[in-house]
């Protein structure tokens, strides 16, 4: 796996290829599998021999990942993410009381004015009302161009998963910077050690806030629910999972709007059609979900026996990546146009993309996801019909990781 990341198409075309799977190496040289077709990696994600725990990750177990390795955050984390069976289910259960249906419902008339107010500022930069050179992303103002992923992608979905977790204003920035360190693949050793436990060090604070301060978050409900039953919820439990709420919960948004904004921008015909009336701004929020995942190659499962997949054996205790942006372009699965942004797509096609995931460990955040980049998308092309991307795309600085997919700026022109 290349460390540095960039763009995944190429190399997943290639590596779709030679089969539904493939045996690579991680960062150390640590001998690892990727599935990367849609029906394998479906196949694979509910296969009653595959864990998530890493207990189940033998060079883990038998001491041969370092602390500094970049990835091993994604294993030792402590919460749903790394649990299996009952305890999956207990921790699942504590988390998707925020995201039922009424719940997420009820939070839209607030992400629709949080949105109008991202979007005024970002028209204030475009004109140079607001901050010089380097300001947030580096957008200039006065020459008309502004960074909308560091404006806009970036503070919606960060604002929405804070106030959800009850996560104060001052520690929001540092933790997206922190988010970034986490996830990222060529990062060096003793970086990863210091993001880590600096990160584990905020949220631990985040955490004595609301238990002195308990509201309506989430923090406080599962802080409640630790008090209340005692072993419902180890403090590790609750700060591991604060850790893969804050991640996913903004990290996977701001790469979708980001991705969605650049693939409408390329393909104005598509544009065009939503704006007429013969698709959805939801269309498009699925269609980049299968065309351009905001995730690229997932960490980690484990088979807890050999298992072999289109002819590629990956041994017991193996770690194994998701391929998400490989399978969103399988042609066995989505035809021999999978590699065309089409909006009408999931309208003609039963085959779903798996970028959410698929079956017990679907992302609970999808229905919060979906609406906030909905409601991003509309509002911003509504306002800014015109809104065209400033540089040619080979040309934007890519994520230095292959875990998230997408770019690290957004400069555009509002037209």
């Amino acid at each position: 796996m290349d460390s540095s990341g960039g763009c995944p198409h190429a190399s997943n075309a290639a590596l779709l290829a030679k089969g539904a799977a493939a045996e690579v190496l991680l960062p150390g040289d640590v001998p690892a599998a990727a599935v990367l077709g849609h029906e394998a990696l479906k196949e694979f994600m509910g296969h009653p021999d595959v864990a998530k725990n890493a207990r189940h990750f033998t060079a883990l177990r038998e001491g041969r990942i370092p602390d500094g390795w970049p990835l091993r955050t994604f294993a030792t984390v402590q919460g749903m993410v790394t649990s299996d069976g009952d305890d999956h289910r207990r921790l699942r259960s504590l988390v998707s009381k925020a995201f039922t249906a009424r719940r997420v419902e009820a939070l839209r008339p607030g992400i629709e004015r949080l949105a109008d107010e991202l979007l005024d500022g970002v028209e204030a930069a475009a004109a140079g009302a607001g901050a010089g050179v380097g300001d947030r992303g580096g957008d200039s103002g006065g020459d008309g161009v502004v960074d909308l992923r560091a404006r806009f992608a970036l503070p919606l979905p960060m604002s929405v998963i804070s106030e959800l977790l009850g996560v104060d204003e001052e520690f929001r920035d540092r933790l997206h910077v922190l988010s970034n360190q986490v996830v990222a693949t060529d990062i060096a050793p003793e970086a990863t050690v210091a993001a880590n436990r600096e990160m584990v060090a905020v949220l631990a604070a985040v955490a004595a806030s609301r238990m002195d301060r308990p509201g309506e978050d989430l923090t406080s409900a599962l802080i409640a629910a630790r008090e209340e039953g005692g072993d419902r919820l180890g403090e590790a439990e609750l700060i591991g999972t604060m850790i893969v709420m804050i991640i996913a919960g903004h990290e996977t948004t701001l790469n979708l709007i980001t991705n969605a904004v650049r693939a409408l921008c390329a393909h104005r015909d598509q544009l065009e059609l939503i704006r007429a009336g013969g698709a959805d701004w939801a269309d498009a929020v699925e269609e980049t979900l299968r065309w351009d995942s905001p995730v690229s190659f997932f960490p980690f499962r484990y088979p807890t026996r050999d298992l072999t997949v289109d002819g590629t054996l990956i041994p017991a205790g193996t770690p194994v990546l998701a391929g998400f942006s490989a399978a969103g372009r399988d042609p066995a699965a989505h035809g021999p146009d999978a590699d065309r942004f089409d909006v009408m797509r999931r309208t003609r096609s039963a085959t779903r993309h798996l970028s959410l995931g698929h079956g017990a460990h679907f992302c609970p955040g999808a229905p919060l996801a979906r609406m906030e980049t909905t409601i991003a998308l509309r509002r911003l092309f509504t306002r800014f019909p015109d809104l065209r991307v400033a540089v040619p795309e080979e040309e934007l600085p890519r994520h230095r990781s292959f875990v998230g997919n997408s770019v690290r700026e957004l400069p555009v022109v509002l037209g």
